[in-house]
């Protein structure tokens, strides 16, 4: 495995009774970009992401993260290692603050996850972490809201907060824009452009736009099997891709550009 790959997956498969929902997967995701798992819906993508995080198990194939064999982890192994998928610890808790949320993930990273008894006051030393993560995410001025008070958008952003106080080697993020109006996408888009500057992240995405404007590289899933790799420009051109796509994906591809 070479060094500038930090995931890989060969030959990874996933049968359900009889049913293959991820067929003979050979991934490489270098280290230091942005790679998106897109294609139609039940394409396998989803399922690719619980294997890799380990929430399923495969029925064959190999997981390598880091040149280690990880197929047989268990999901608490894998987020140590710095594998971190942005809802594993951040579907945000609703009635406490935004700063808060974040200092929960802080300790589940510093081992005092379940200290809840402790004064409040003894976790003030993680505030001034707390703030620079929020800073980072644009929502410094939002500290002491409640993270249902949230716009949509920004509860998306105080996922991303979460995820990055775990320090991740390795984000994956799961229809980061679902859901979104224009404003929205655009400020999430953006956001994942700047935390991605000095890690890695693997993303499934649906909206074509933000996959055009930010993913280095592309894999394109089809019934579980991979169609086609490669650059935006290259994937958007091809004739398989598009087919998979029943002609919506060619006016959302073009209509990226």
């Amino acid at each position: 495995m070479s060094s500038d790959i930090i995931l890989e997956t060969r030959g990874l498969v996933k049968e359900f009774k009889g049913f293959v929902a991820v067929n003979e997967v050979n991934l490489q995701v270098k280290r230091g970009t942005i790679h998106a798992l897109i294609g139609p819906n039940g394409a396998g993508k989803t399922t690719c992401f619980n294997l890799l995080t380990k929430f399923l198990e495969p029925t064959r194939g190999q997981i390598l993260f880091d040149g280690q064999d990880i197929t047989r982890e268990r999901p608490a192994q894998i987020a140590r290692r710095g594998v971190v998928r942005s809802f594993q610890i951040s579907s945000t808790f609703p009635h406490m603050s935004v700063l808060e949320n974040v200092r929960v993930a802080l300790q589940q990273k510093l081992g005092t996850a379940f200290s809840f008894w402790k004064s409040e006051h003894s976790l003030d030393k993680l505030n001034p972490r707390c703030m620079e993560l929020l800073d980072h995410v644009g929502l410094a001025e939002f500290a002491s809201l409640q993270a249902m008070e949230l716009p949509y958008g920004r509860k998306r952003a105080l996922e991303i907060a979460t995820t990055l106080a775990m320090e991740p080697k390795l984000m994956l993020l799961d229809e980061p824009t679902q859901g979104m109006g224009h404003e929205d996408v655009d400020m999430v888009t953006q956001l994942i452009k700047k935390v991605a500057a000095n890690r890695t992240v693997l993303m499934v995405e649906h909206n074509m736009g933000v996959v055009g404007s930010i993913a280095d590289s592309i894999t394109v899933l089809q019934f579980g099997q991979v169609i086609a790799e490669g650059a935006y420009e290259e994937v958007s051109r091809n004739a398989q891709v598009l087919e998979a796509y029943m002609g919506s994906a060619d006016e959302a591809l073009q209509g990226a550009h």
